[in-house]
């Protein structure tokens, strides 16, 4: 029975924030509403000793900045702020070089590929990001990339006895008020699940499902993860371990990412980094180019190595000709060493003609007595 996908789909996913762009996605934001992104910054890296000091054991880290963003909205610094309105600003961001028409110049170098659409096989992009959903679907990449994994805001509120019909109207949408869905660094790798299983085509196929290795959409060994540093760590070791490929970014002229990337690719980390430039013939462009390429041609290689065992030899009709050589053709004769001339025995006889040639010599002698007929005119009637 065939299974639900044909394995034939590369999936290249990004990361965002110094990925895709340079610095992070914020800084739109912050200038709107007149906020020093410094301070905002400072307050945020010492939340976590904060937390701890007020009743916290164990703090998400991740999720610091996503409550610094609603307590300045209910503080009235982001009044007002809503989705839409991070959707607006995500228009504002600027992309590294050959960003974001790279993306489409990798999904056509499979797509013009005549071997690549005999096989069937497809390039899909992706976005996991601990950033925000709405400014990443505002912004100009939204329209090359599949789907997006971001951190979301719900925008009314739930206090007791929202949920019943007469109350929800007392709650109207306003601004963001709570979080709906938060991306950190670990749960990256339950998007790159996602991905592989294919839950985000499938949502009958829940991520935490048994689903054998090749009745998955996305193979991890068809898959490549770009991002820029020590945070993804994670998810590049989930691609790495399976197959896939894990490449790094750095920003040009900063020495503390060069460094940074270099050792993780020392470590073992990455497969490969470059800079964050992805203009033709830069080392990106060539680099991730040349690799879903490999990809592909690997499906191909692997597609057609399947059909060959799976197809057997077509029947044929037989020569009904004798198979013993013409009569007028000498036969070769094995060679058994020197002739013996040796008597020709006469064939054994069988066993009834035996017992007939000797019935027949007890009668020339007279030795068997042989019954007379029985008279007719005796037998009963």
């Amino acid at each position: 029975m065939p299974g639900p996908f044909s394995q034939t789909v590369i999936a290249v996913v990004w990361d965002f924030d110094k990925t895709l762009i340079p610095g992070n996605m914020q800084s739109p934001l912050f200038a709107r509403y007149g906020v020093d992104e410094r301070i905002f910054w400072e307050e945020v890296d010492a939340l976590r000793d904060f937390y701890l000091a007020h009743g916290a054991r164990r703090v998400a880290e991740d999720a610091l900045y996503l409550n610094h963003i609603l307590e300045y909205v209910r503080a009235g610094a982001f009044g007002g702020l809503s989705n839409a309105t991070l959707h607006e600003l995500g228009a504002e961001l600027t992309f590294h070089p050959g960003m974001p028409e790279f993306l489409a110049t990798l999904r056509a170098s499979i797509d013009d590929d005549p071997d690549f659409q005999r096989a069937d096989i497809s390039l899909e992009h992706y976005v996991v990001s601990t950033g925000l959903r709405p400014m990443i679907e505002g912004s100009a990449v939204r329209q090359y990339v599949d789907d997006v994994w971001a951190c979301e805001f719900i925008e009314a509120h739930h206090p007791p006895g929202y949920a019943r019909p007469e109350q929800r109207q007392l709650f109207p949408r306003r601004e963001i008020t709570a979080l709906g869905y938060q991306i950190d660094n670990t749960s990256k790798t339950r998007a790159l699940f996602e991905i592989n299983k294919g839950t985000n085509k499938r949502p009958e196929i829940h991520v935490n499902s048994h689903l054998p290795h090749e009745l998955r959409r996305v193979p991890f060994e068809h898959m490549i993860y770009v991002a820029d540093g020590p945070s993804d760590v994670p998810a590049w070791s989930v691609v790495s371990a399976n197959g896939g490929r894990a490449f790094g970014v750095y920003q040009r002229g900063s020495l503390a990412q060069f460094e940074q990337i270099s050792t993780l690719q020392r470590d073992g980390r990455i497969d490969a980094f470059a800079e964050a430039d992805y203009t033709p013939d830069s080392t990106a462009y060539l680099w991730l180019t040349t690799e879903v390429r490999r990809i592909a041609e690997k499906i191909v290689e692997d597609r057609e190595l399947s059909l060959r065992r799976a197809v057997r030899a077509a029947p044929r009709h037989l020569d009904d000709a004798p198979t013993t050589a013409p009569t007028d053709a000498p036969m070769e004769q094995p060679d058994e060493g020197p002739r013996q001339d040796t008597p020709i025995e006469p064939p054994a006889r069988t066993r009834a003609e035996a017992i007939r040639d000797q019935v027949r010599a007890s009668l020339d002698d007279g030795e068997v007595e042989v019954e007379p007929a029985p008279d007719p005119e005796r037998l009963p009637r």
